[in-house]
């Protein structure tokens, strides 16, 4: 009877360990079947993610998507890999990369445990913090102004979890108003139907800048949150992460984030010490 069980635990073992690794994505056999790529991004990220008026894709993350797709390309022998863009909202960026929809994405998404539960994330492409948009003849200085006003946030992102947070934690009576996307949110802004939209700050900069008058608004000075940036990966797919982050190391590297991020971010100064050894520590050794 002990041989039988232990023969039985055996087998179930084996099933339970190739059923696993059926389930195991190969998305590098996925993509050089299709001979393309098909990417999720987000169209108002500027100066992420956004569509240029041509209708193509740009932006900070774009041009390091490229680049790790042409190492895609080099890895499944085909280099001229065709590329997919798909827009699309945060949670549906989410939900496509999980269902395999999608195989990379390609945007100014934070990695975070919660997200991590459905999705892999690349080495780390940047570093920022959550704050505040609010119109420049408000009366909104900080956090505690904030009480009984209206705050919009993007829905399912992870500054909508924050902000819930930070009211609860200082005891500030606001309303969330939950909005589609950063257009929307800076237009309720403008309109004075909200007193302030919470976002990633330099996205909200990149907002702010497209805006008819820029001058209207003005960033409070406050940080709300930690936001590190990742590329979306579908999970349990380790020989795809790998050629991903060596893409991504080639060009932290090699010095070509230097020109990317003077073309994206260079108004704003160089890389902070945080930002320069982010790129040091996220280039992995051979």
């Amino acid at each position: 009877m002990k041989r039988s069980s232990l023969f039985a635990l055996f087998i179930v073992g084996l099933l339970a360990s190739s059923a696993w690794a059926q389930k195991a994505p190969d998305t590098l056999a996925k993509i050089k079947a299709a001979k393309s790529i098909t990417v999720a991004f987000s169209a108002d990220s500027l100066p992420f993610s956004y569509v240029e008026t041509n209708n193509q894709p740009a932006g900070y993350s774009i041009d390091l998507c490229k680049r790790v797709i042409a190492g895609i390309g080099r890895a499944v022998g085909i280099p001229d890999l065709a590329i997919n863009w798909v827009i699309d909202t945060v949670p549906n960026r989410v939900a496509m990369i999980a269902n395999g929809k999608a195989d990379l994405e390609c945007a100014n998404t934070t990695q975070s445990q919660l997200r991590m539960k459905d999705v892999d994330f690349s080495s780390l492409i940047f570093v920022d913090g959550g704050g505040f948009l609010v119109r420049a003849d408000s009366a909104v200085n900080g956090y505690a102004d904030l009480a009984g006003m209206s705050i919009a946030v993007t829905a399912g992102t992870t500054t909508e979890r924050r902000v819930n947070a930070m009211l609860k934690d200082r005891l500030i009576n606001a309303k969330i108003v939950l909005v589609k996307d950063g257009v929307e949110g800076v237009t309720l802004l403008e309109s004075g139907a909200v007193a302030a939209f919470a976002s990633d700050k330099i996205k909200l900069v990149g907002l702010a800048a497209q805006a008819k008058d820029p001058k209207v608004f003005a960033l409070l000075a406050e940080d709300l949150s930690f936001e590190p940036y990742a590329f979306m990966l579908p999970r349990n797919d380790s020989a795809f992460r790998l050629e991903v982050n060596r893409a991504l190391t080639q060009v932290y590297l090699s010095g070509e984030i230097d020109p990317i991020f003077a073309k994206w971010l260079g108004r704003l100064g160089r890389p902070s010490g945080l930002l320069a050894a982010m790129y040091l520590l996220n280039a992995i050794p051979e």
